[in-house]
């Protein structure tokens, strides 16, 4: 870690790859096509990774900027030429300084490239573009999986709402959520430990038969319904 920056591993790869995957069987479930759902420019966008690394990453291969200024300036150029004031113009360095709480020369400096962004800097900036925490300071390849999650969300519910009596069946007992939270596990091994902890927790709950729809019963027979 670099001045409070993540520096990215072979770990975030994997993870990416496995989203990834994930999003690709959402996609051809719900039959849609691959480029629909892995929009380079919408990815970039919504992500701050350049289109050209988005290819590059969602391709497998090994990309990105590994500066961290220089990361930083890519992402604060897309959010000004992205994120536009209502009459469609671009907020002016005034305009950034006053929202993120810091000097106009302060905030020129920073789009400038003359002064190196602290945390507090992006947190600010991020906060005044209203774009999720860690816009400006994620690896790329972590920006892009943060993206790629968000689009897998929106495809999960989606595919519950095809229809499909299972699906609603799942949704209505609130088991969505676990689902999704499975599915963000990153291996198979993962996902079998928690099919193992949701046996082990349906065996602890289990009606114990019989003597349960006896006691039930009796109750009934002891309160009778007046007719």
């Amino acid at each position: 870690m670099t001045d409070g920056f993540s520096v990215p591993g072979q770990a975030a790869a994997d993870t990416l790859a496995a989203s990834v995957a994930r999003v690709a069987e959402l996609a051809d479930r719900l039959g849609l096509s691959r480029d629909e759902v892995f929009d380079v420019e919408q990815l970039s966008e919504a992500s701050g990774v350049p289109a050209p690394v988005v290819t590059a990453l969602l391709d497998g291969r090994h990309a990105g900027e590994p500066d961290l200024q220089a990361r930083f300036l890519q992402r604060l150029d897309l959010l000004r030429r992205t994120r536009l004031k209502g009459n469609g113009r671009r907020y002016t360095q005034q305009e950034i300084a006053d929202g993120a709480g810091m000097s106009r020369q302060q905030a020129g400096a920073l789009i400038n490239g003359d002064r190196r962004p602290t945390m507090e800097h992006c947190d600010a900036i991020q906060r005044f573009f209203g774009v999720h925490a860690g816009f400006l300071t994620a690896d790329d390849t972590d920006a892009l999986h943060g993206a790629l999650q968000r689009t897998e969300q929106r495809l999960l519910q989606d595919y519950a709402g095809e229809g499909d009596p299972l699906e609603r069946l799942l949704q209505d007992h609130g088991v969505r959520g676990i689902a999704w939270r499975a599915a963000q596990l990153p291996t198979d091994k993962h996902r079998d430990k928690v099919t193992e902890w949701l046996d082990m927790l349906l065996e602890s709950v289990k009606p114990t038969g019989p003597q349960e729809s006896a006691d039930s019963e009796d109750s009934d027979s002891a309160n009778p319904t007046e007719t």
